[in-house]
């Protein structure tokens, strides 16, 4: 046992460095480890099965870190790029490659049907790793790869759910395993009714038992209890969840998003990261030690044709949905690539097959060998896509992160209306700036009026390095996304303490949590702009103009100490509540006695 940990440590070690150095990233590198300690290469590890079964929990711990980033109102306002993206992606998909089977072999329809959906999944681990190593999550093709997984990943249920009624038609006799499943023998609809039951037992028990209990657990000051009860929260609806035939990743993905609102966030993900890289490592290299060559070369051409087909099948159909959606086109040759492969949930669903007898041992092989290869092509279509939109890059003159020259005065990240105004404000005054955006056009813009501006994402603690941002004095966030923001500032804290941090805030909500990280100060970007706004109403309302002033600075005075007051109670919507509403009253007899203050001052003038 120890030997094999030392093989699969060591591989990883020695591929994934040269691998990120040649610009390919880790996952081919630990494909590529994988292969090269496997059968088929070095001959240094043996079967692979009982090792990707708990290599696959790196996934699941995948799955809770995206929830843990997930509020559920953001995870509401996806619901139509998750339900229409998803649900075409999956059902276009499936659709082609079935009707492409029946047509060109003898295979049956339910065989097909079969195959199509295992092949209609893509690989969440390949693709979340891939755009987070490169800084595309958070892009247009990041958001909807993103919610076309989470599709996927909730589609498995059903599908293997599928696979017994498929192995029905196909006049199979499916293999009692019951043991595998608590509820197997049950009715149809009290499968249903326990499968709901599960879920709602996750939400309801991560809302109000996890909180008060990782709170009594950070108060014994004892970190690796608090990594233990967070390792425990995973393993224990990984469990749960699979013990009644769900999937484990769905489970820990809706605990994430339920524990995404509390104060423990940030620590829970510290502490599980590391074992979901290792665990996500793991797989990769699973998968490619379990590509079994010999079938691949006895079959050579029909297998690689198969992976060309399936990749290309899949490119074209997320090209086409990426069209109807409307996304850019870089976007969308980005979302079409980054999708293109088959998916780890593929494995699953051929094992089940084989379980169901929907197909034979034969096709379950080659299933598996044409997913694994499509898997170990994806990073090369991210590089290749890098690579053509480097030169692209280049030609429109864009500076690589690693030519930004760093500053010791002034940090500007977002670069757009509100970042342009402080920009111009100290450069005039002599000031040293690096400006950084994400944004190409933005940056194309600038750069037409003769300004320097560097492309990137300035929550990449390499970026924020390379404009010196441990010389700086200062770091100016004008981006327009709350969430990027709050990244930036956490990123700057972590990395650089001694940066002085400012930021613009999106609106009131995000103004809280900006209160919440103590940086130097903060403005919101309406706040100034709608009181003068307010003041020029009053005049015309016929108030005169000292007396309009006095007012707003009153109301400026008591919003700055609300906002500070209602910080302390947001996230409590009662207490929350309570509190605006008494501030409201609050405000309304502060504004009363300045009024009153106001008259006898006049009064006293005029006598």
């Amino acid at each position: 046992m120890l030997a094999s940990a030392l093989i699969y440590l060591l591989a990883a070690v020695i591929a994934v460095p040269i691998a990120k150095r040649l610009g390919l990233g880790a996952v081919l590198g630990y494909l590529i480890a994988g292969i090269l300690i496997g059968p088929s290469v070095f001959k240094l590890v043996g079967d692979q099965t009982d090792v990707m079964h708990f290599a696959e929990f790196g996934v699941v711990m995948m799955l809770f870190l995206i929830g843990l980033e997930l509020q559920p109102s953001r995870l509401w306002n996806m619901r139509k790029t998750i339900l229409g993206l998803g649900g075409l992606q999956v059902v276009l998909t499936a659709s082609i490659v079935t009707l492409l089977i029946f047509s060109l072999s003898s295979s049956a329809l339910p065989l097909a049907f079969a195959i199509g959906l295992s092949v209609a999944l893509s690989s969440t681990a390949i693709v979340i790793q891939s755009l987070t190593e490169q800084g595309q999550m958070n892009t247009q093709a990041g958001n909807n790869a993103f919610s076309v997984l989470l599709f996927q990943d909730i589609a498995v249920i059903p599908m293997l759910a599928l696979f017994p009624l498929l192995a029905t038609f196909s006049g199979s006799a499916p293999v009692d395993d019951h043991s595998s499943n608590l509820i197997a023998g049950l009715p149809v609809w009290q499968q249903v009714l326990v499968s709901v039951g599960a879920i709602a037992s996750i939400i309801a028990l991560g809302r109000f038992f996890s909180s008060p209990v990782f709170r009594l657990i950070a108060e014994t000051r004892m970190p690796e209890l608090f990594t233990a009860f967070a390792l425990l929260i995973v393993v224990a609806i990984s469990v749960a969840m699979a013990s009644i035939g769900l999937s484990a990743a769905l489970g820990t993905f809706l605990a994430g998003v339920v524990l995404a609102d509390s104060e423990f966030r940030h620590e829970i993900e510290v502490d599980i990261e590391p074992f979901k890289g290792l665990l996500l490592g793991l797989f990769f290299i699973t998968v490619g030690a379990s590509i079994d060559f010999g079938m691949m070369a006895d079959q050579l051409l029909l297998i690689l044709g198969l992976v060309v087909a399936l990749v290309l099948i899949k490119a074209l159909v997320l090209y086409f949905l990426a069209f109807i959606f409307k996304m850019e086109r870089k976007q969308a040759l980005l979302f079409s690539l980054a999708l293109a492969q088959g998916g780890e949930f593929a494995f699953v669903l051929a094992s089940a097959g084989r379980q169901f007898s929907v197909f034979d041992e034969a096709t379950s092989s080659l299933i598996t060998i044409v997913v694994a290869l499509s898997m170990l092509v994806a990073p090369l279509l991210f590089v290749a896509y890098e690579a053509y939109f480097s030169r692209v890059s280049q030609r429109a003159s864009y500076v690589d992160e690693q030519e930004v020259q760093p500053t010791c005065q002034v940090i500007i990240a977002g670069y757009g209306r509100f970042g342009q105004i402080i920009g111009r404000l100290l450069a005039s005054n002599g000031f040293h700036l690096t400006l950084l955006d994400h944004s190409p056009s933005q940056i194309d813009l600038v750069r037409r009026f003769g300004n320097t501006i560097f492309y990137g994402d300035a929550s990449r603690r390499e970026l924020l390095e390379a404009a010196g941002a441990a010389e700086a004095k200062l770091l100016v966030i004008g981006v327009d996304q709350p969430d990027k923001a709050l990244e930036i500032i956490e990123t700057a804290q972590k990395h650089f303490p001694n940066l002085k941090i400012l930021s613009r805030a999106v609106d009131r909500r995000h103004a809280y949590e900006i209160i919440r990280r103590d940086i130097a100060g903060f403005r919101r970007e309406t706040f100034d702009s709608a009181l003068k706004l307010g003041v020029d109403a009053l005049e015309v309302l016929g108030f005169d103009h000292t007396r309009a002033e006095r007012v707003a600075g009153v109301f400026a005075k008591h919003d700055e100490e609300s906002l500070l007051k209602l910080a302390e109670v947001w996230g409590d919507d009662k207490s929350y509540g309570i509190a605006v509403r008494q501030r409201m009253e609050d405000l309304q007899q502060v504004l009363a006695d300045d009024a009153d203050q106001f008259d006898d001052g006049s009064r006293a003038k005029q006598s």
